[in-house]
């Protein structure tokens, strides 16, 4: 039996398109294990799986001064190690990367032992620890056209993002009944990331008695976020995280506004929803939302509106916009060709393995 090691973590976009994968590979015949850091929300994301999973060390990589850049560095000198054993006991065929800081050590532990890696870049500049990775890899998957022009070009494969099947199952019923809602008035989800974001909370919770004059408002808020005084306010459903129903609530959605995360933005593709993005800024990000958002507007595929731009009536504008040329929008995403993302990787993961 083929053996296959998954890595990825800090954040659930490092996650998920490895879960996405979990079906095919078992398909496939793949023994399946994962190695993530020893508390990250990966564990808890992959272990619902009943996957094995091996927890190492990990240091984050910053392009900012921090005391912690005197420590982190033996965090991931400590995590490379104990990748490195782990990858001697369990001997896989192959690695395949999501990216993430807990990867870094797993990637170069790899390179150490042997064993071919892939890695998945879903923005469209790599992050710093692909950065370091990438010399590392037989092959990188990327999620843009644009990316093609950061990687080597023997590596580089034009893939998409992996999009978990049950997502294209969803129930637009069971999706209003979960929310409380009527067939009667149409949905916009928020999606602020697993994180949420306060400035996108604020303006539409501050818009919100005109919102519900014509739409029913699923807010996914974000841990931390939910606002108790708004918790019986009809037509509008918070939460701070959404995960098995996820699929319904995209189904029941006519519009959804969300931040720019390669992952959701691809789902939002994938699932042919108009949207709105609303990239993180450049003071609190490296930028890759700014640029993803960018590609996806010039292809067509949605309606961008910049952090420092947003308030209630600019929002209202984009809302009313997107809605009157919803029917262009989807047009647009009709006519993308990333529509098979899983069966290429999966393609590409039986050339490369040993």
């Amino acid at each position: 039996m083929k053996r296959i090691v998954l890595t990825g973590g800090g954040t659930a976009g490092h996650v998920t398109p490895c879960i996405a994968l979990l079906p095919a590979l078992t398909e496939e015949g793949y023994d399946i294990r994962y190695i993530g850091s020893y508390n990250g929300i990966e564990r808890k994301l992959i272990e619902e799986y009943n996957i094995p999973y091996y927890g190492i060390s990990s240091g984050k990589f910053r392009r900012y001064l921090d005391i912690k850049n005197f420590t982190d560095p033996f965090r991931v000198v400590k995590g490379y190690f104990e990748a490195r054993k782990i990858l001697k006991d369990i001997k896989p065929d192959i690695v395949f990367s999501k990216g993430g800081f807990v990867t870094v050590p797993v990637v170069l532990a790899a390179k150490s032992c042997g064993i071919p890696v892939i890695i998945h870049e879903s923005d469209i500049t790599p992050g710093l620890a692909n950065k370091i990775a990438i010399p590392a890899a037989k092959k990188v998957c990327v999620n843009f056209p644009e990316t093609l022009n950061y990687i080597p070009k023997d590596k580089a494969v034009l893939t998409g993002t992996p999009i978990r099947k049950e997502l294209f199952a969803g129930n637009k019923i069971k999706g209003l009944d979960f929310c409380g809602f009527t067939a009667n008035k149409p949905v916009i989800m928020i999606i602020g990331g697993s994180t949420g974001s306060k400035t996108i909370n604020d303006v539409i919770r501050g818009m919100l008695p005109t919102l519900l004059r014509d739409y029913q408002i699923i807010h996914l808020c974000g841990k931390g976020n939910l606002d108790p005084k708004l918790e019986n306010v009809k037509g509008y459903a918070q939460f701070e995280y959404i995960k098995n129903e996820l699929s319904d609530l995209y189904a029941a959605s006519t519009l959804v506004i969300s931040r720019a995360g390669a992952n959701v933005i691809c789902e939002l593709l994938a699932l042919r929803i108009p949207n709105i993005l609303i990239p993180l800024g450049q003071k609190a990000s490296r930028g890759d939302q700014i640029l993803n958002a960018e590609s996806f507007e010039q292809q067509g595929y949605s309606y961008v509106l910049k952090e420092e731009d947003l308030s209630v009536s600019s929002l209202m504008e984009a809302i009313e916009t997107v809605t009157e040329n919803r029917h262009k929008y989807i047009e647009a995403m009709n006519k993308s060709k990333l529509n098979n993302s899983i069966e290429i990787i999966i393609d590409l993961i039986k050339k490369t393995q040993l």
